[in-house]
C-alpha cells in the first residue's frame, strides 16, 4: 500500500472507531503512527517474551510538554 492509500486507510479506521475497535498488524510507519496504542512482543532473552504498550496520545502530549 502507497503513502497515501495508507492515510486513507487510517482515516476510515478512525472514521469507524466509534462503534467498533480494530486490530490492525502492521510494520509500516504511517500506519503505526495513526494508531491510538501500540502492542509488541520483545524477546529480551532466550524463551521470554514481553508485552510492550505505548499509548499514543499520551505519548505526544508528553513530548509537546518537553518542547
Amino acid at each position: 500500500m502507497d503513502d497515501a492509500n495508507a492515510s486513507r486507510f487510517a482515516q476510515y479506521i478512525h472514521y469507524l472507531a466509534d462503534s467498533t475497535q480494530f486490530l490492525v498488524i502492521s510494520h509500516r510507519k504511517g500506519t503505526m503512527e495513526a494508531a491510538d496504542v501500540l502492542y509488541g512482543i520483545t524477546m529480551e532473552e532466550s524463551g521470554v517474551s514481553k508485552l510492550l504498550s505505548a499509548k499514543l496520545k499520551r505519548m505526544l502530549s508528553f513530548n509537546e510538554g518537553i518542547l
